[in-house]
């Protein structure tokens, strides 16, 4: 049995959990909304940059057959629960973290794969993907200490250094941005 999850971690868990589960059922409703409504504007279209409604219609918003964000549903779900139970106190069995890292970290191959899409595919950002982008690095680095934190060897290594690992997705992926809508963002100085 793997001790409890410390609090700030419990805590990371929890609130990530809910605002991926939050920006994920959010836009799903926006996708039924934009096919089932005739003429209906997203929310989270804002300009030609920031439209989630011209993502929502590409094919790589449905990879398996479904909207994309039915599997962040599902899967935030999991980290809500357990979130929930962590900041109770509750201790899982190691393979339940094992399991979580693993969920996580395909979910952060999904989410790179989404953004090489969203950038040089698509040609527009999804503000409630971003959300999702930005929140399961730091899930990933939760539950990386969680189940590495106490080893030896590279996985200790890992386990050290993930919030930088995570400052470090975060750079690339605001600078990747950056370069790719440049002429877009110096327009609007």
């Amino acid at each position: 049995m793997t001790p409890a999850a410390p609090s700030r971690g419990a805590w990371i868990l929890l609130l990530g959990g809910l605002l991926g589960w939050l920006a994920a059922m959010a836009l799903t409703i926006e996708r039924f909304k934009l096919f089932t409504e005739p003429g209906y504007t997203p929310s989270c279209s804002i300009n030609p940059i920031l439209s989630c409604g011209s993502v929502m219609v590409t094919e790589q918003a449905a990879l398996f057959g479904f909207p994309n964000p039915i599997l962040g549903i599902a899967g935030f779900s999991v980290v809500v629960t357990l979130g929930v139970l962590s900041v109770a106190g509750v201790a899982f069995p190691r393979w339940i973290w094992g399991g979580l890292w693993i969920g996580t970290l395909l979910g952060v191959v999904f989410i790179c794969w989404l953004i090489f899409q969203s950038l040089y595919r698509i040609n527009a950002l999804c503000p409630y993907c971003m959300v999702v982008w930005a929140i399961i690095t730091p899930l990933l680095a939760v539950v990386t200490d969680q189940l590495w934190g106490g080893s030896r060897g590279p996985l200790r290594v890992l386990a050290e250094w993930r919030w930088t690992i995570v400052a470090l997705f975060y750079a690339v992926v605001l600078l990747l941005i950056f370069l790719r809508f440049q002429d877009y963002w110096l327009s609007l100085v």
